[in-house]
């Protein structure tokens, strides 16, 4: 389990600056490749595959409960053989460590 994925995340009611795009990419380093920048680096997106519908529902019911835990949701769209997440913190419209930290979490349900 990476250092990113042990730690918790935290309350952000906003107040606070998103990372640049430099903070961003030196974070988005320690995940999975499937994990790109998206809209301007303002969020954190990646899409996984998985062998059929069971093997899908089970990593998105795994990953929703991450969510829940943590008190930061992300938005997920998922099909037959994929799920698409997307992170990203609403209060300041850009990425908090937040973020990574669920974003490590879901890697290590992998």
């Amino acid at each position: 389990m990476t250092e990113l994925a042990q730690r918790r995340c935290v309350p952000c009611e906003g107040g606070v600056k998103p990372h640049d795009l430099s903070t961003a990419t030196a974070l988005k380093s320690k995940l999975r490749d499937e994990w790109q920048l998206v809209n301007e680096g303002k969020a954190l997106q990646a899409t996984f595959s998985f062998r059929n519908y069971y093997h899908t529902t089970a990593f998105v019911n795994a990953a929703a409960y991450v969510a829940h835990r943590e008190d930061h949701h992300p938005d997920i769209s998922f099909g037959y053989k994929s799920c698409t997440i997307t992170w990203w913190t609403h209060s300041i419209n850009g990425l908090s460590d937040n973020d990574f930290i669920c974003a490590a979490k879901v890697d290590a349900l992998l």
